[in-house]
């Protein structure tokens, strides 16, 4: 065979390598280039597609809820008052039990415990994976910090006197501060993550995932801490405020959401289109956002309390529409992947757009 690269796969770290014209290879016409016929190596993708099973699908959908219940229990605990207590433990225990899987589950995908260990020898600032390993076990510690002093203040502590009073003198605010940061990172960095890959989808919408992936990692958490919190007897004021948070933030993923089509282009193909384009319309958008959006307005336009029945069956239904979410963009990004003619044409947009700028 010979050595010649004319027909190799364009590859680089991270991002794929432009191929320009002049390097497609003589043997290809000008247009066959971009027409798909020639758009891979004996019909092997150019792009290595994801692998991933449930179990990072698991973790990035556990991962916002940590991030966005340890905020909203932050806000709670600094400008709330003292009505919020149920909110603010429910928070706290909430984001500590979701960050407590979440490695278990990465550790798990990865196949070799170690693995885990060895990202933590080194902190690479231009490597999303790094900077999310090393962003999981620090907001852990925060989570558990917080979580032993709620602990102790619930008396779950006290067959351990010393260990409790330690933990009741923790400057527990200005932890849950510099925490929520951390938290913040946790719930948006697995949009990120993607977004820094070669997949055509996941790359052209890389200013939009992060900010999708915290919206929805903000509104699957409030929807969580309002099923715990109908399941009870907290106070009505408090729901109340969960549920004005609530829309806020699903009116602000819808808005995310509904900028895809333009951001993306034809790129937009995988996620709108098949099975996963009903997945992603019926079951995030519309049963996970718009439903309960609607429901929760139109308490609210009634000037009526919202029914705790109808707290919890929305609830449920935002929780379903974010992990069909994350299902529906790995999904998608797998078949942009696999679509050469895709990789050819993100790469033909990105090396015009670099020459514009230029």
């Amino acid at each position: 065979m010979s050595n010649s690269n004319n027909n190799q796969p364009a590859r680089s770290r991270g991002r794929v390598a432009v191929l320009t014209p002049d390097k497609a290879g003589a043997s290809i016409s000008r247009g066959e280039r971009w027409s798909g016929r020639a758009s891979d190596y004996y019909h092997i993708p150019l792009i290595h597609k994801a692998h991933w099973s449930w179990e990072v699908i698991l973790y990035f959908f556990l991962g916002g809820i940590a991030g966005g219940s340890y905020l909203v229990s932050t806000i709670a605990s600094l400008f709330g008052s003292d009505e919020d207590a149920d909110l603010i433990r429910a928070g706290r225990y909430l984001s500590f039990g979701c960050i407590l899987i979440s490695p278990i589950l990465l550790i798990k995908d990865l196949g070799r415990p170690e693995r885990f260990h060895h990202m933590l020898r080194v902190l690479k600032f231009r490597s999303a994976m790094s900077l999310g390993t090393w962003g999981l076990t620090t907001f852990g510690l925060f989570c558990g910090l917080t979580t032993a002093y709620q602990a102790a203040m619930d008396g779950l502590l006290n067959w351990f006197p010393l260990l409790s009073r330690l933990m009741r003198a923790l400057p527990v605010k200005f932890i849950e501060t510099i925490g929520s940061f951390f938290g913040l990172f946790v719930a948006s960095y697995t949009g990120v993550l993607l977004s820094s890959t070669a997949v055509p989808l996941w790359a052209r919408a890389r200013h939009i995932l992060g900010p999708l992936f915290l919206t929805s990692g903000l509104s699957t958490a409030l929807a969580s801490l309002s099923f715990i919190l109908s399941l009870g007897r907290s106070n009505t004021k408090t729901l109340e405020k969960v549920e004005r948070a609530e829309l806020v933030v699903m009116t602000t993923e819808l808005g995310l959401i509904s900028t895809l089509p333009t951001v993306l282009g034809p790129f937009a193909k995988p996620l709108f289109k098949g099975k996963t384009g009903v997945f992603f319309g019926a079951g995030t958008i519309g049963s996970g956002l718009l439903i309960p959006l609607l429901a929760r307005l139109g308490w609210k336009l009634a000037r009526k309390p919202t029914p705790r029945a109808v707290n919890i069956g929305a609830s449920l239904l935002v929780l379903v529409g974010g992990l069909i979410l994350r299902y529906v963009w790995i999904v998608a990004g797998r078949a942009s992947a696999d679509d050469a003619q895709a990789t050819h044409r993100y790469n033909a947009m990105e090396w015009s757009e670099s020459r514009r700028r230029v």
